[in-house]
Parts: C-alpha cells; sequence; structure tokens
C-alpha cells in the first residue's frame, strides 16, 4: 500500500445540538457536504478503527472558533486528526433573537476503513450527512 493510501474513508455525521442556552436556538449546519481529515497512515496501515466526539464552536459568521475533544477514541493520533479536520469546517451560523448566533455543537467523527481501497486521491474528503 502506498503512503497516501492511508488517507481514506473516515464517516463523519453531524449531530448538531446549538447549546446557546435558547431553546428557539436553530443549530448550525454545515455549508458543505465535506469534511476534510486524514486517516492517520500508521493506524490506517494497522487496521485501526474509532470514534472521536468533539465540541466545536460555531462562530455568527459559520467558522470555527474552538474545538475541543468531548469523547475521545482513545487514540491520540484519531483524537487529533479529527480536530485538526474540524478546524477547517464551514457553517451556515446558528439563527436565533432574530440573526446568526455563535454557539457550541457535537461533532462525532468515525474513523473506520472500508472493504474496498477507495479511488480518490490521498486527501479526499470525508463526507458529513446533511
Amino acid at each position: 500500500m502506498s503512503p497516501g493510501a492511508a488517507h481514506r474513508f473516515v464517516a463523519a455525521a453531524v449531530a448538531v445540538g446549538a447549546c446557546a442556552g435558547d431553546d428557539e436556538t436553530a443549530p448550525p449546519t454545515p455549508i458543505s457536504d465535506t469534511l476534510r481529515l486524514e486517516y492517520p497512515i500508521e493506524l490506517w496501515e494497522r487496521g485501526v478503527e474509532g470514534e472521536t466526539v468533539l465540541k466545536v464552536l460555531v462562530e455568527r459568521d459559520g467558522g470555527v472558533d474552538s474545538v475541543v475533544v468531548a469523547e475521545s477514541s482513545g487514540r491520540a493520533e484519531l483524537d487529533s486528526a479529527a480536530v485538526r479536520g474540524a478546524r477547517g469546517a464551514r457553517f451556515e451560523a446558528a439563527r436565533g433573537d432574530g440573526g446568526p448566533v455563535r454557539v457550541w455543537t457535537r461533532l462525532p467523527v468515525r474513523f473506520a476503513r472500508s472493504s474496498e481501497p477507495p479511488e480518490t486521491p490521498p486527501d479526499s474528503n470525508a463526507r458529513m450527512p446533511r
């Protein structure tokens, strides 16, 4: 397997829940249906999989301000890869009080190998369901 082959399918599911303290806050949603994640090559080659749950602070402009690990995968390499990928994510901002609001949201990131090697380039995007 080539070194670039480790940047493979990483399923990223967005369980968006706004935490702004307002029950009528519409949660942020991904602008794009992709999240750029890199599967650590050494873990890919060893068949290591896992899930990291992140807390992401989404700004009023939809950018990401902060990312913290809410639930570790148990592997620092997977947690770090998830955090790096989430920092570049873009969202449609949460809405409340008549306009965009800054909120924390949860982002589960699942690192899993597929049964077949994908045909995508090394820096391929991981899917985020809408």
